[in-house]
């Protein structure tokens, strides 16, 4: 709809005046959907998009005295289109015949978000709008091109073949017809416009030189649809800076490519785990040591040599894989956590962190082939709640689902025959240089849902804020003989930015606070889509301070948190401004109070030991689980106390190098935030 209205619009200035019909869709009044239709337009969408859902096995086995048999499917459900959704059909026109097309708009909220048009239906296809696409990551490729090109598609204009960037290759779902999603490469995790793909961009092998449309763009932000809201009162909401999920790492061709290219410094490096390096790094000798030297408790015992090949496995040889590495992992906490009944593990522990601590670690994986073939999606299981109710069928252990369709493990048999018998294999050697502060006591591997001793406590911790040019601003930084591509404090900028003022003479002869604006400042700085700056082109002219204010905002910010000696060149830039650890109050139960704390992760401070602390120094009860809404690839987990203990929890934080601004505070039990 939002295609049809907004291309009619922009040929009627500028390609064709003498057209005349109404650049606004006619929208009829909302209406509830029924359980039944929702539910059906949802199979629609699960059915058209291959989302992955539960088999009707699962869906029909409850936990004894847990009837939660539907969860899984109902929790897709909810996602894709949320209850209490509203619908209502409208009319427009297209092309340049003016053809009428009808069509129906679904409406809901997300969690936390207000009402928005989530889908739009036309002619039987249902197309998502970027506001689903921001909740529900991975629903369709996604492509990328550059900021610059993304301006005019936001226009109406399509995606030619050569403005794909990042590729090829490309996802592998990017075929003729399919809906794809665009993003820039400046915020490569944030798709802003919902496509068509003309042609078959999957098979793209080169995009330099080609020529046509790559895809039709049919709705994007800034469009009627994403300024649509209850009673008219438009304006849109904000895309995010950056949306875990969103990556090419879901597509096994693009991670063997960016695999094969990482010595290229370019933008995709942001895409990688612990973001971008700030300066080129070597490999360092003797920072490699066998990652069974930190397996304590296994050094006097004989390794059998597993041996995966690059060639391509069947399903049945990735199951026995991970079926071994999970083995290896109970074997190694059994091992190590002798006197502990629960062998350093504090139940329940959940899926994810099931996976990313007692089974990939212990996975024999020796190249980056491996790595994408050893993936538990390949596996018969495909997910980790199904891999472990496999487990839980062979009495391994027990499980149970908790509400949205999270899978927890309650309880281990570590003296399962399986366990006690298992003969360890050689693992590949890892960098370890993060492993020792990471460790713990002894070495030990630290895990969510794991008990182990406290690094954290007396470290010293920085934030600095980073900034990263956009391309429009490529003649500055060369004209002062600075890297386009590096990351730079404020200060730098500044100094980059005078050095220019000053090598092209810009400052002015009646006022030194005054620049003169040249073409390339006032094409990459003020583009003249606002009243001031068309003001200050008119003026040719703007105050130093402003100049460099408005440069400063339009770089792409990333942060660093170091640790204790840790300098900026050794650590790895992250997208987005530095985060903040959240303390919330909230009152249940009629009067009592809890209080919650989440995002610790990246101050380098452990959630489940941190929990320990609290429960012993507040003489509370306390549990950890992982974040409502956080992405189960890289799990946020949330420490929860009870009774009012944000005090306590501060000087916790401090005690691990947290400082006080960077804390924010949600007091929701007056009904204010602090």
């Amino acid at each position: 709809m939002t295609r049809h209205v907004q291309e009619e619009a922009d040929r009627k200035k500028s390609r064709a005046p003498e057209a005349q019909h109404s650049p606004n869709a006619q929208i009829k009044p909302l209406a509830p959907l029924r359980s039944s239709e929702r539910r059906r337009i949802a199979d629609q969408i699960i059915a058209e998009y291959g989302v992955e859902v539960p088999s009707k096995q699962e869906e029909h086995q409850p936990e004894q005295g847990n009837d939660t048999a539907t969860l899984g499917i109902g929790a897709i459900r909810n996602r894709l289109l949320p209850e209490n959704s509203q619908s209502a059909r409208f009319t427009t026109t297209a092309g340049k015949d003016l053809k009428q097309v009808s069509g129906t708009i679904y409406v809901g909220a997300h969690p936390t978000q207000e009402l928005r048009v989530l889908w739009i239906k036309i002619e039987e296809r249902i197309i998502p709008t970027v506001y689903t696409l921001w909740s529900n990551p991975g629903l369709v490729p996604l492509l990328h091109t550059p900021d610059i090109v993304l301006q005019k598609l936001r226009g109406g204009a399509d995606l030619m073949t050569p403005g794909l960037a990042r590729g090829p290759p490309f996802p592998s779902k990017a075929t003729k017809g399919s809906v794809v999603a665009i993003a820039s490469v400046e915020k490569p995790s944030v798709p802003v416009v919902v496509g068509v793909c003309e042609i078959d961009i999957a098979a793209l092998r080169e995009v330099r030189g080609a020529k046509g449309h790559a895809v039709r763009g049919e709705h994007w932000d800034s469009d009627e649809i994403w300024a649509w809201s209850r009673g008219g009162a438009g304006g849109g909401g904000k895309a995010p800076e950056e949306i875990e999920g969103w990556d090419l790492d879901n597509d096994t061709e693009v991670v063997e490519d960016r695999l094969n290219h990482v010595a290229i410094a370019d933008s995709d490096d942001e895409q990688n785990e612990g973001g971008v390096p700030l300066t080129p790094t070597t490999a360092q000798p003797g920072k490699e040591r066998a990652r069974n030297e930190f397996l304590q408790g296994e050094d006097g015992e004989p390794f059998e040599r597993v041996q995966v090949d690059d060639k391509e496995l069947s399903t049945k040889e990735i199951d026995d894989i991970f079926w071994n590495a999970l083995l290896y992992g109970l074997y190694h906490h059994r091992r190590t956590n002798v006197s502990d009944p629960h062998h350093g593990l504090n139940f329940p522990v959940n899926q994810s962190a099931l996976i990313s601590n007692l089974v990939l670690p212990f996975l024999p994986v020796t190249t980056p082939a491996q790595a994408t073939t050893l993936n538990i999606k390949k596996t018969s299981w495909k997910n980790a709640r199904k891999f472990i109710k496999a487990l839980e069928k062979v009495q391994l252990l027990k499980s149970k689902d908790r509400d949205g369709g999270e899978c927890v493990v309650l309880d281990i048999d570590f003296e399962d025959s399986a366990v006690t018998n298992f003969k360890p294999y050689e693992l590949p050697k890892k960098d370890t240089a993060s492993t020792e502060s990471e460790a713990g006591s002894g070495g030990k591997a630290t895990l969510a849902g794991m008990s182990a001793s406290d690094a954290a406590i007396g470290q010293k911790l920085s934030k600095i804020d980073l900034y990263k040019p956009k391309e429009q601003l490529a003649p500055v930084f060369a004209a002062s003989g600075a890297s386009q591509y590096a990351f730079y404090l404020p200060t730098e900028l500044r100094s980059i930015i005078n050095s220019y003022i000053e090598s092209e003479e810009l400052i002015s002869e009646t006022n030194k606070r005054l620049i003169n604006l040249d073409p390339i400042l006032a094409n990459a700085v003020f583009d003249g889509s606002t009243p001031l700056d068309r003001e200050v082109l008119a003026k040719g002219s703007v105050p130093r301070d402003a100049l460099i204010d408005r440069i400063l905002k339009s770089c792409s910010p990333h942060h660093a948190i170091l640790r204790n000696d840790e300098s900026r060149e050794s650590v790895r830039a992250k997208a987005g401004h530095a985060p903040k650890v959240l303390i919330s109050l909230e009152t249940r139960s009629g009067n009592k109070t809890v209080t919650k704390l989440s995002g610790v992760e990246p101050f380098y401070i452990h959630p489940q030991t941190l929990a320990d602390e609290l429960q012993k120094s507040c003489a509370s009860s306390t549990s950890v689980g992982q974040l409502a809404g956080s992405s189960p690839k890289k799990p946020v987990m949330e420490v929860m106390v009870q009774g009012p203990q944000k005090d306590a929890m501060i000087k916790a934080l401090e005690k691990r190098g947290i400082n006080k601004q960077w804390i924010q505070i949600n007091d929701k039990t007056k009904g204010k935030k602090k």
